[in-house]
Protein backbone atom coordinates (compact mmCIF):
# COMPACT_ATOMS: atom_id res chain seq x y z
CA UNK A 1 0.00 0.00 0.00
CA UNK A 2 1.66 3.23 -1.13
CA UNK A 3 1.50 6.34 1.01
CA UNK A 4 0.38 9.32 -1.11
CA UNK A 5 2.29 12.56 -0.90
CA UNK A 6 5.61 10.89 -0.13
CA UNK A 7 8.76 11.49 -2.22
CA UNK A 8 8.97 9.49 -5.42
CA UNK A 9 11.57 6.80 -5.93
CA UNK A 10 12.93 5.58 -9.26
CA UNK A 11 14.85 2.32 -9.62
CA UNK A 12 17.10 2.15 -12.66
CA UNK A 13 17.86 -1.29 -14.08
CA UNK A 14 20.92 -1.05 -16.39
CA UNK A 15 20.95 -3.78 -19.03
CA UNK A 16 23.13 -5.01 -21.88
CA UNK A 17 21.92 -8.02 -23.87
CA UNK A 18 19.56 -9.27 -21.17
CA UNK A 19 16.67 -10.53 -23.32
CA UNK A 20 16.08 -13.59 -21.10
CA UNK A 21 16.15 -12.02 -17.62
CA UNK A 22 14.64 -8.61 -18.41
CA UNK A 23 10.95 -9.52 -18.80
CA UNK A 24 10.36 -11.78 -15.77
CA UNK A 25 12.55 -9.78 -13.40
CA UNK A 26 11.09 -6.35 -14.26
CA UNK A 27 7.60 -7.82 -13.80
CA UNK A 28 8.66 -9.22 -10.44
CA UNK A 29 10.16 -5.88 -9.40
CA UNK A 30 7.06 -3.96 -10.53
CA UNK A 31 4.78 -6.33 -8.60
CA UNK A 32 6.86 -5.87 -5.46
CA UNK A 33 6.72 -2.07 -5.78
CA UNK A 34 2.94 -2.16 -6.27
CA UNK A 35 2.17 -4.48 -3.36
CA UNK A 36 4.93 -4.26 -0.73
CA UNK A 37 6.67 -0.89 -1.14
CA UNK A 38 5.18 2.12 0.68
CA UNK A 39 6.49 4.94 -1.54
CA UNK A 40 5.46 5.90 -5.08
CA UNK A 41 8.05 4.23 -7.29
CA UNK A 42 8.91 3.88 -10.96
CA UNK A 43 11.23 1.57 -12.87
CA UNK A 44 13.61 2.79 -15.59
CA UNK A 45 15.20 0.27 -17.93
CA UNK A 46 18.50 1.73 -19.15
CA UNK A 47 19.60 -0.18 -22.24
CA UNK A 48 23.22 0.60 -23.06
CA UNK A 49 23.65 -0.62 -26.62
CA UNK A 50 22.10 -4.10 -26.54
CA UNK A 51 22.42 -6.09 -29.76
CA UNK A 52 19.76 -8.70 -28.99
CA UNK A 53 16.02 -8.32 -28.31
CA UNK A 54 16.51 -6.43 -25.04
CA UNK A 55 15.33 -3.10 -26.48
CA UNK A 56 12.16 -4.56 -28.00
CA UNK A 57 11.29 -6.41 -24.79
CA UNK A 58 11.91 -3.27 -22.75
CA UNK A 59 9.64 -1.20 -24.98
CA UNK A 60 6.93 -3.81 -24.62
CA UNK A 61 7.27 -3.73 -20.81
CA UNK A 62 7.13 0.10 -20.79
CA UNK A 63 3.94 0.04 -22.88
CA UNK A 64 2.30 -2.70 -20.85
CA UNK A 65 3.24 -1.88 -17.25
CA UNK A 66 2.35 1.46 -15.62
CA UNK A 67 5.36 3.00 -13.89
CA UNK A 68 7.95 1.52 -16.27
CA UNK A 69 9.97 3.56 -18.77
CA UNK A 70 12.96 2.78 -20.96
CA UNK A 71 15.92 4.82 -22.20
CA UNK A 72 18.35 3.83 -24.95
CA UNK A 73 22.07 4.56 -25.16
CA UNK A 74 24.03 3.56 -28.23
CA UNK A 75 27.28 3.15 -26.29
CA UNK A 76 27.77 0.44 -23.65
CA UNK A 77 28.76 1.15 -20.05
CA UNK A 78 26.90 0.71 -16.78
CA UNK A 79 28.17 4.00 -15.42
CA UNK A 80 27.10 5.82 -18.59
CA UNK A 81 23.62 4.30 -18.39
CA UNK A 82 23.17 5.19 -14.72
CA UNK A 83 24.46 8.70 -15.17
CA UNK A 84 22.06 9.45 -18.02
CA UNK A 85 19.02 7.79 -16.41
CA UNK A 86 19.60 9.47 -13.05
CA UNK A 87 20.28 12.85 -14.67
CA UNK A 88 17.00 12.72 -16.63
CA UNK A 89 14.85 11.46 -13.74
CA UNK A 90 12.37 13.69 -11.92
CA UNK A 91 12.17 11.43 -8.85
CA UNK A 92 13.32 12.53 -5.40
CA UNK A 93 15.33 9.39 -4.64
CA UNK A 94 17.30 7.55 -7.32
CA UNK A 95 18.27 3.91 -6.97
CA UNK A 96 19.59 1.12 -9.12
CA UNK A 97 19.78 -2.65 -8.98
CA UNK A 98 21.09 -5.36 -11.25
CA UNK A 99 18.62 -6.99 -13.62
CA UNK A 100 19.27 -10.45 -12.14
CA UNK A 101 17.78 -9.22 -8.82
CA UNK A 102 20.62 -10.86 -6.90
CA UNK A 103 19.66 -8.70 -3.91
CA UNK A 104 16.56 -9.68 -1.98
CA UNK A 105 13.92 -7.03 -2.69
CA UNK A 106 13.07 -6.74 1.00
CA UNK A 107 16.24 -4.67 1.36
CA UNK A 108 14.85 -1.93 -0.91
CA UNK A 109 12.90 -0.12 1.80
CA UNK A 110 15.84 -0.06 4.28
CA UNK A 111 17.97 1.25 1.40
CA UNK A 112 15.84 4.26 0.48
CA UNK A 113 14.16 5.09 3.81
CA UNK A 114 17.17 7.03 5.26
CA UNK A 115 17.30 9.08 2.05
CA UNK A 116 13.58 9.84 2.11
CA UNK A 117 13.94 10.91 5.75
CA UNK A 118 16.93 13.15 4.94
CA UNK A 119 19.12 11.26 7.40
CA UNK A 120 21.60 10.12 4.74
CA UNK A 121 22.75 11.23 1.31
CA UNK A 122 23.80 7.96 -0.31
CA UNK A 123 22.84 4.37 0.55
CA UNK A 124 24.53 1.14 -0.50
CA UNK A 125 23.93 -2.55 -0.09
CA UNK A 126 26.84 -4.43 1.43
CA UNK A 127 27.73 -8.10 1.15
CA UNK A 128 30.84 -7.79 3.32
CA UNK A 129 29.49 -7.41 6.85
CA UNK A 130 28.54 -10.25 9.21
CA UNK A 131 24.82 -9.46 9.01
CA UNK A 132 24.77 -10.10 5.24
CA UNK A 133 23.82 -13.49 3.83
CA UNK A 134 25.73 -14.17 0.64
CA UNK A 135 25.84 -17.11 -1.72
CA UNK A 136 28.58 -16.76 -4.34
CA UNK A 137 31.65 -18.46 -5.66
CA UNK A 138 34.86 -18.32 -3.57
CA UNK A 139 36.80 -16.60 -6.35
CA UNK A 140 34.31 -13.73 -6.54
CA UNK A 141 34.28 -13.44 -2.76
CA UNK A 142 38.08 -13.25 -2.72
CA UNK A 143 38.19 -10.65 -5.51
CA UNK A 144 35.51 -8.51 -3.87
CA UNK A 145 37.21 -8.46 -0.48
CA UNK A 146 40.62 -7.88 -2.04
CA UNK A 147 39.30 -4.97 -4.10
CA UNK A 148 37.76 -3.25 -1.10
CA UNK A 149 40.95 -3.76 0.94
CA UNK A 150 42.88 -2.15 -1.92
CA UNK A 151 40.50 0.83 -1.88
CA UNK A 152 40.99 1.18 1.86
CA UNK A 153 44.76 1.14 1.48
CA UNK A 154 44.99 3.50 -1.52
CA UNK A 155 42.07 5.89 -1.17
CA UNK A 156 41.32 5.55 2.54
CA UNK A 157 37.65 4.69 1.96
CA UNK A 158 35.55 3.63 4.95
CA UNK A 159 32.47 2.11 3.24
CA UNK A 160 32.60 -1.67 3.14
CA UNK A 161 31.39 -2.72 -0.34
CA UNK A 162 32.02 -0.53 -3.37
CA UNK A 163 30.61 -2.76 -6.10
CA UNK A 164 27.38 -4.25 -4.80
CA UNK A 165 24.77 -3.64 -7.53
CA UNK A 166 22.29 -2.09 -5.12
CA UNK A 167 22.59 1.63 -4.38
CA UNK A 168 20.54 4.80 -3.96
CA UNK A 169 21.18 8.53 -3.81
CA UNK A 170 19.08 11.63 -3.15
CA UNK A 171 18.32 13.47 -6.38
CA UNK A 172 19.57 16.82 -5.09
CA UNK A 173 22.87 15.23 -4.10
CA UNK A 174 23.14 13.42 -7.44
CA UNK A 175 22.69 16.68 -9.33
CA UNK A 176 25.87 18.04 -7.71
CA UNK A 177 27.91 14.84 -7.56
CA UNK A 178 27.28 13.17 -10.93
CA UNK A 179 29.03 15.85 -13.05
CA UNK A 180 32.21 15.14 -11.07
CA UNK A 181 32.22 11.41 -11.85
CA UNK A 182 34.31 10.62 -14.95
CA UNK A 183 34.09 6.85 -15.27
CA UNK A 184 31.38 5.37 -17.47
CA UNK A 185 31.97 1.68 -16.81
CA UNK A 186 32.19 -0.49 -13.67
CA UNK A 187 34.40 1.92 -11.71
CA UNK A 188 31.50 4.41 -11.71
CA UNK A 189 30.18 3.06 -8.39
CA UNK A 190 33.54 3.33 -6.65
CA UNK A 191 34.24 6.82 -7.92
CA UNK A 192 30.80 8.06 -6.89
CA UNK A 193 31.18 6.68 -3.37
CA UNK A 194 34.73 7.94 -2.87
CA UNK A 195 33.75 11.45 -3.97
CA UNK A 196 30.67 11.35 -1.72
CA UNK A 197 32.77 10.32 1.26
CA UNK A 198 35.46 12.93 0.54
CA UNK A 199 32.74 15.60 0.34
CA UNK A 200 31.55 14.71 3.84
CA UNK A 201 28.30 13.06 2.73
CA UNK A 202 26.65 10.43 4.89
CA UNK A 203 26.68 6.93 3.37
CA UNK A 204 24.16 4.49 4.80
CA UNK A 205 24.96 0.77 4.52
CA UNK A 206 22.36 -1.99 4.37
CA UNK A 207 23.35 -5.65 4.90
CA UNK A 208 21.79 -7.63 2.07
CA UNK A 209 20.85 -11.18 1.21
CA UNK A 210 22.69 -11.84 -2.04
CA UNK A 211 22.65 -14.81 -4.41
CA UNK A 212 25.29 -14.56 -7.11
CA UNK A 213 24.18 -14.80 -10.73
CA UNK A 214 25.91 -17.83 -12.24
CA UNK A 215 25.36 -16.34 -15.73
CA UNK A 216 27.26 -13.15 -14.94
CA UNK A 217 29.13 -11.85 -17.99
CA UNK A 218 31.49 -9.46 -16.24
CA UNK A 219 35.01 -9.79 -17.72
CA UNK A 220 36.95 -10.09 -14.49
CA UNK A 221 40.47 -9.42 -15.82
CA UNK A 222 39.41 -6.49 -18.03
CA UNK A 223 37.33 -4.99 -15.22
CA UNK A 224 40.18 -5.40 -12.71
CA UNK A 225 42.63 -3.58 -14.99
CA UNK A 226 40.15 -0.75 -15.58
CA UNK A 227 39.50 -0.49 -11.84
CA UNK A 228 43.24 -0.20 -11.11
CA UNK A 229 43.49 2.57 -13.69
CA UNK A 230 40.48 4.26 -12.11
CA UNK A 231 42.05 4.08 -8.65
CA UNK A 232 45.30 5.60 -9.95
CA UNK A 233 43.47 8.41 -11.78
CA UNK A 234 41.16 9.21 -8.88
CA UNK A 235 44.01 9.17 -6.36
CA UNK A 236 46.04 11.51 -8.57
CA UNK A 237 43.15 13.92 -9.15
CA UNK A 238 42.21 14.05 -5.48
CA UNK A 239 45.83 14.52 -4.46
CA UNK A 240 46.25 17.46 -6.83
CA UNK A 241 42.95 19.07 -5.87
CA UNK A 242 41.51 18.77 -9.38
CA UNK A 243 38.03 17.71 -8.27
CA UNK A 244 35.92 20.64 -6.97
CA UNK A 245 34.31 18.95 -3.96
CA UNK A 246 34.06 22.06 -1.80
CA UNK A 247 30.67 23.21 -3.21
CA UNK A 248 29.24 19.74 -2.52
CA UNK A 249 30.73 19.75 0.96
CA UNK A 250 29.26 23.15 1.72
CA UNK A 251 25.83 22.20 0.37
CA UNK A 252 25.44 18.74 1.91
CA UNK A 253 28.51 17.77 3.93
CA UNK A 254 28.25 17.04 7.60
CA UNK A 255 31.10 17.89 9.96
CA UNK A 256 32.76 14.82 11.41
CA UNK A 257 32.01 14.14 15.06
CA UNK A 258 34.90 12.42 16.77
CA UNK A 259 36.29 11.97 20.24
CA UNK A 260 38.94 14.74 20.52
CA UNK A 261 41.27 12.35 22.34
CA UNK A 262 40.98 9.78 19.57
CA UNK A 263 41.48 12.43 16.90
CA UNK A 264 44.57 13.76 18.68
CA UNK A 265 46.01 10.27 19.12
CA UNK A 266 45.48 9.56 15.42
CA UNK A 267 47.20 12.78 14.46
CA UNK A 268 50.11 12.08 16.77
CA UNK A 269 50.59 8.60 15.31
CA UNK A 270 50.45 9.87 11.73
CA UNK A 271 52.74 12.77 12.54
CA UNK A 272 55.17 10.41 14.24
CA UNK A 273 55.19 8.04 11.27
CA UNK A 274 55.91 10.89 8.87
CA UNK A 275 58.51 12.17 11.33
CA UNK A 276 60.33 8.84 11.25
CA UNK A 277 60.37 8.88 7.44
CA UNK A 278 61.58 12.48 7.44
CA UNK A 279 64.33 11.73 9.96
CA UNK A 280 65.61 8.81 7.88
CA UNK A 281 65.46 10.93 4.73
CA UNK A 282 67.25 13.76 6.54
CA UNK A 283 70.05 11.47 7.73
CA UNK A 284 70.59 10.03 4.27
CA UNK A 285 70.59 13.47 2.67
CA UNK A 286 72.97 14.84 5.27
CA UNK A 287 75.46 12.00 4.81
CA UNK A 288 75.27 12.42 1.05
CA UNK A 289 75.77 16.19 1.16
CA UNK A 290 78.43 16.09 3.89
CA UNK A 291 80.99 14.65 1.50
CA UNK A 292 80.76 17.74 -0.70
CA UNK A 293 80.20 20.64 1.75
CA UNK A 294 80.68 21.80 5.34
CA UNK A 295 78.49 20.36 8.09
CA UNK A 296 76.36 23.49 8.65
CA UNK A 297 75.51 23.89 4.97
CA UNK A 298 74.74 20.18 4.58
CA UNK A 299 72.52 20.41 7.66
CA UNK A 300 70.57 23.39 6.32
CA UNK A 301 69.99 21.86 2.88
CA UNK A 302 69.00 18.44 4.21
CA UNK A 303 66.66 20.00 6.74
CA UNK A 304 65.10 22.33 4.16
CA UNK A 305 64.39 19.55 1.66
CA UNK A 306 62.88 17.22 4.23
CA UNK A 307 60.91 20.08 5.82
CA UNK A 308 59.09 20.81 2.54
CA UNK A 309 58.25 17.13 2.10
CA UNK A 310 57.27 16.80 5.76
CA UNK A 311 54.88 19.74 5.55
CA UNK A 312 53.27 18.42 2.37
CA UNK A 313 52.73 14.94 3.85
CA UNK A 314 51.37 16.25 7.15
CA UNK A 315 49.10 18.67 5.35
CA UNK A 316 47.48 15.83 3.43
CA UNK A 317 47.71 12.80 5.73
CA UNK A 318 47.83 14.09 9.31
CA UNK A 319 45.58 17.13 9.09
CA UNK A 320 43.44 16.14 6.08
CA UNK A 321 43.99 19.37 4.13
CA UNK A 322 43.64 18.81 0.37
CA UNK A 323 43.63 20.94 -2.73
CA UNK A 324 45.81 23.84 -3.74
CA UNK A 325 44.01 26.50 -1.74
CA UNK A 326 46.34 28.10 0.86
CA UNK A 327 49.05 25.55 0.05
CA UNK A 328 51.62 28.32 -0.36
CA UNK A 329 50.66 29.83 2.98
CA UNK A 330 50.93 26.45 4.67
CA UNK A 331 54.39 25.85 3.19
CA UNK A 332 55.48 29.32 4.26
CA UNK A 333 54.37 28.67 7.81
CA UNK A 334 56.03 25.28 7.61
CA UNK A 335 59.27 27.06 6.76
CA UNK A 336 58.94 29.05 9.97
CA UNK A 337 58.84 25.77 11.87
CA UNK A 338 61.81 24.72 9.75
CA UNK A 339 63.69 27.78 11.00
CA UNK A 340 62.96 26.77 14.56
CA UNK A 341 64.10 23.23 13.85
CA UNK A 342 67.19 24.52 12.12
CA UNK A 343 68.09 26.72 15.10
CA UNK A 344 67.86 23.69 17.40
CA UNK A 345 69.97 21.45 15.17
CA UNK A 346 72.43 24.20 14.27
CA UNK A 347 73.00 25.12 17.91
CA UNK A 348 73.45 21.47 18.88
CA UNK A 349 75.93 21.01 16.02
CA UNK A 350 77.82 24.13 17.10
CA UNK A 351 78.02 22.89 20.69
CA UNK A 352 79.30 19.51 19.49
CA UNK A 353 82.07 21.07 17.38
CA UNK A 354 82.97 23.38 20.26
CA UNK A 355 83.40 20.39 22.57
CA UNK A 356 85.08 18.07 20.03
CA UNK A 357 87.31 19.41 17.31
CA UNK A 358 86.64 16.65 14.78
CA UNK A 359 83.64 14.55 15.86
CA UNK A 360 82.95 11.27 14.11
CA UNK A 361 80.10 11.30 11.56
CA UNK A 362 78.16 8.83 13.72
CA UNK A 363 78.32 11.19 16.68
CA UNK A 364 77.14 14.07 14.51
CA UNK A 365 74.17 12.02 13.35
CA UNK A 366 73.28 11.00 16.91
CA UNK A 367 73.35 14.59 18.18
CA UNK A 368 71.38 15.91 15.23
CA UNK A 369 68.81 13.13 15.59
CA UNK A 370 68.15 14.07 19.22
CA UNK A 371 67.87 17.72 18.23
CA UNK A 372 65.47 16.77 15.43
CA UNK A 373 63.26 14.86 17.87
CA UNK A 374 63.04 17.96 20.06
CA UNK A 375 62.23 20.07 17.01
CA UNK A 376 59.55 17.53 16.06
CA UNK A 377 57.61 18.20 19.25
CA UNK A 378 57.71 21.91 18.55
CA UNK A 379 56.67 21.32 14.94
CA UNK A 380 53.65 19.26 15.93
CA UNK A 381 52.43 21.93 18.34
CA UNK A 382 52.79 24.59 15.65
CA UNK A 383 51.14 22.40 13.01
CA UNK A 384 48.26 21.69 15.36
CA UNK A 385 47.61 25.28 16.40
CA UNK A 386 48.91 27.49 13.61
CA UNK A 387 50.39 26.14 10.36
CA UNK A 388 47.20 24.59 8.89
CA UNK A 389 44.73 26.80 10.74
CA UNK A 390 43.67 29.33 8.12
CA UNK A 391 41.89 31.39 10.76
CA UNK A 392 45.09 31.82 12.74
CA UNK A 393 46.80 35.21 12.50
CA UNK A 394 49.49 35.56 9.89
CA UNK A 395 52.99 36.62 10.70
CA UNK A 396 53.30 40.28 11.61
CA UNK A 397 54.72 42.47 8.92
CA UNK A 398 57.23 45.21 9.63
CA UNK A 399 57.52 48.39 7.71
CA UNK A 400 61.14 49.52 7.21
CA UNK A 401 61.97 52.69 9.09
CA UNK A 402 62.06 55.88 7.12
CA UNK A 403 65.51 56.79 5.85
CA UNK A 404 66.70 59.97 7.49
CA UNK A 405 68.13 62.63 5.20
CA UNK A 406 71.59 63.26 6.62
CA UNK A 407 72.83 65.52 3.83
CA UNK A 408 73.73 69.03 4.89
CA UNK A 409 72.67 71.99 2.92
CA UNK A 410 75.36 74.54 2.17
Amino acid sequence: MQIPGHPRVEIVVPVLNEEYDLGPNVRRLREFLDTAFPFPAEVCIADSGSADATWEIGCQLAAELPGVRIVRLEQPGRGRALKQAWSESTADVLAYMDVDLSTNLNALLPLVAPLVAGHSDVAIGTRLVPASRVVRRPLREFISRGYNLLLRATLGQRFSDAQCGFKAIRADVAAELLPLVQDTEWFFDTELLVLAERAGLRIHEVPVDWVDDLDSRVAIVKTAVEDLRGIARLSRDLGRGRIPLEPVRQAFGRPAIADPRTALATRVLRFAGIGVLSTVAYALLYLGLRHAMPAQIANVLALLITAVGNTALNRRITFGVRGVENRGRHQLRGLVTFAIGWSLTASSLWLLHTAVAVPAPGVEIAVLTVANLAATVVRFCLFQTWVFDDDAPTLPTFEPPAVLDTTRSN
